[in-house]
């Protein structure tokens, strides 16, 4: 199990839970909410048939503990799985280059 240092939108995560909110209401708000905001709440925001399989799996229960957000263990990108410590690597160094 490889700890991953947390991305911003990870700890914005972590940051409504600190604020208040619990875990489940926190990711409410970064997708649901987030997809009916954008206009886009019928192809993405929540997990159901026909929409865009945008995920990530993260190991542990998020909704008890939102701290589990940080060990990614697989991201599903239309519906395809990425390895995400490869799609680091793939990266490294290109930040701020394009």
């Amino acid at each position: 199990n490889i700890a991953v240092k947390a991305a911003p939108h990870q700890r914005e995560l972590e940051l409504l839970v600190e604020a208040g909110f619990t875990p489940e209401q926190a990711i409410h708000v970064f997708t649901e909410n987030g997809a009916t905001w954008l206009g886009q709440e019928q192809r993405i925001g929540t997990i159901a048939a026909g929409k865009q399989a945008d995920l990530v799996v993260a190991k542990g229960d998020v909704e008890k503990n939102i701290d589990a957000v940080e060990h990614v263990e697989t991201v599903f990108k239309k519906g395809v799985g990425f390895d995400p410590q490869k799609l680091r690597e793939s990266v490294r160094g290109m930040v701020g280059l394009r």
